[in-house]
C-alpha cells in the first residue's frame, strides 16, 4: 500500500469513527427542558381534545351511585323520559321520578330528580306490593286484586283525597305492564307502615296493596313536585318486563 493509499484508508476510518459518536451522542443527548415541556404540553392537549368525557352525566353530576340507584335504573329511566316526552306525553318535564325495586324496602330507593336544573330533589322510602315479596320486589303484575306491583312508565295524574288522604293518581303507559293501574287504584299515597319506626322493627318498610306508599311526612312535597304530567319509572331488573316493556323496545 502506498503512502497515499495508506492516509486515505486512516481518514476513512476517523470519518466513520466521527460519525458513529456523533450519532450515539445526538441519539442520547438530554432534550431542552424548554423544548419537552412544550411537546409534553401538546400532547396533553391533543389528547383532551380527543377525550369524549364519560363522568359529566346527570348520574355522576348527583353521585346517585352513592345513595343506591343502579346505573341500569337511571338510564332506562332517563331513556323512557326522553322517549315519552318526545311523544308529547309528558307536561311536567322538569322532573323524573325512579323507584329501584332491585333495592330492599329498607333502603331509600325512590329518587325524585330535577333534570333540568341537575338537582335531587328528595330520596326516601317507598312500599311495594304485598304479593311483590317482602323486604324485595320480586313478582309483579297487571292483574286486579294481585297486591302486587307493577314496573315500568307511568305519567302521573291529578291529586285528590281519599281514604288514605292526599293521594296522586297514576296512569300507565305500558300495555300489558301497567296500564291497567287506574282500573286497580294503584296511586301514589302516604303510609304509616313506609317509616324508619316500622323498618327497625320488622328489617323493612309495610308493604301495599300494589301502591307505591311514601312515608307520612314526605307525601305531599314529593306530589306536590310531581303531579299533573310527570314521569315516574318503577324499576326491577326482571326479565320478563326487559323482554316486554313496550317503552324499553323503542328506546334501549
Amino acid at each position: 500500500m502506498t503512502i497515499t493509499s495508506a492516509k486515505k484508508a486512516i481518514l476513512l476510518t476517523l470519518t466513520v469513527f466521527s460519525l458513529h459518536f456523533l450519532f450515539i451522542y445526538a441519539k442520547n443527548k438530554p432534550v431542552d427542558p424548554f423544548i419537552q415541556g412544550v411537546a409534553v404540553e401538546s400532547a396533553h392537549i391533543g389528547e383532551e381534545e380527543n377525550v369524549k368525557p364519560e363522568n359529566k352525566t346527570l348520574y355522576n353530576i348527583l353521585k346517585l351511585e352513592l345513595l343506591g340507584l343502579s346505573q341500569e335504573a337511571f338510564d332506562q329511566g332517563m331513556a323512557g323520559y326522553k322517549f315519552l316526552l318526545a311523544a308529547g306525553k309528558i307536561n311536567n318535564s322538569e322532573v323524573l321520578t325512579i323507584a329501584d325495586f332491585s333495592k330492599p324496602s329498607c333502603k331509600k330507593r325512590l329518587f325524585v330528580i330535577d333534570v333540568k336544573n341537575e338537582k335531587l330533589l328528595f330520596n326516601t322510602y317507598v312500599a311495594h306490593g304485598r304479593n311483590s315479596g317482602r323486604e324485595v320486589a320480586t313478582t309483579f303484575s297487571n292483574d286486579a286484586e294481585s297486591f302486587k306491583s307493577s314496573l315500568g312508565f307511568f305519567v302521573t295524574g291529578d291529586t285528590y283525597n281519599g281514604k288514605h288522604g292526599f293521594s296522586l293518581r297514576l296512569l300507565g303507559e305500558e300495555k300489558g305492564i301497567n296500564d291497567n293501574a287506574n282500573n286497580r287504584a294503584i296511586v301514589m299515597h302516604s303510609a304509616a307502615y313506609v317509616s324508619e319506626d316500622a323498618i327497625r322493627m320488622q328489617g323493612y318498610a309495610g308493604r301495599s296493596l300494589g301502591c307505591p306508599a311514601l312515608p307520612v311526612e314526605m307525601n305531599k312535597p314529593i306530589i306536590e313536585k310531581i303531579k299533573n304530567g310527570s314521569c315516574l319509572y318503577l324499576y326491577s331488573p326482571d326479565r320478563y318486563y326487559a323482554a316486554h316493556s313496550t317503552v324499553l323496545k323503542k328506546v334501549v
